[in-house]
């Protein structure tokens, strides 16, 4: 089975590509939201986060993304500090569900595979580009926040332009090119029989 690693910058619709690949029966495993979870269920994880950012970081035993988001956001070591505590338990959870997968291939969509320095531990990586100006406009709707709130957090991540250098292939979702043929393709491309020649 082959592991495929799908990335991009905030913003860029990575989900959206990763919701086409279900829908052909793909499984993906969403490292963000898993993360968030263990965030919430990992018991030694979350007394390491209230030690670090303070008990202010839960409401009860839910995360407070927002008090959590305007602190690390806005200091780098601070993001650097939250990371190196939940990458761990979240990279071990992809391992683990990976080696339970039968499909032809699955797929970890995170949007830190080069940050965290998990890229190395799958075979192939897809990255999903969109303009920079769509990207902070979806996010500013997503997520109810201001252009620079957007601006700091994709200051927060590798360039773009770099990242996409990095992976193997490349999805544009600018919104006038279609998605779903782009996934098809690469989708035809892993399940053929020289998938394992890739």
């Amino acid at each position: 089975m082959i592991k495929v690693g799908l990335t991009g910058g905030i913003g860029s619709g990575k989900s959206t590509v990763a919701q086409v690949f279900k829908t052909l029966g793909i499984p993906v495993f969403d490292a963000d939201i898993v993360a968030k979870r263990i965030m919430e269920e990992d018991k030694v994880l979350v007394a390491s986060i209230k030690k670090a950012f303070g008990e202010e970081s839960y409401i009860g035993d839910k995360l407070n993304r927002k008090y959590i988001a305007d602190i690390v956001f806005k200091d780098k070591y601070q993001l650097e500090l939250l990371n190196n505590l939940t990458h761990p338990a979240t990279i071990k959870a992809a391992e683990e569900w990976m080696a339970t997968q039968t499909s032809p291939y699955c797929i970890k969509e995170a949007a830190l595979l080069f940050e965290a320095g998990t890229a190395g531990n799958l075979d192939i990586i897809i990255g999903v580009q969109a303009p920079d100006a769509l990207r902070i406009k979806r996010v500013m709707h997503r997520d109810d926040i201001s252009r620079q709130e957007v601006l700091n957090r994709m200051g927060k991540q590798i360039e773009q332009d770099i990242k996409m250098r990095l992976c193997d292939y490349v999805i544009i979702n600018d919104e006038q090119r279609l998605l779903i043929p782009q996934v098809l393709e690469l989708h035809n491309k892993f399940t053929s029989d020289t998938t394992h020649n890739l």
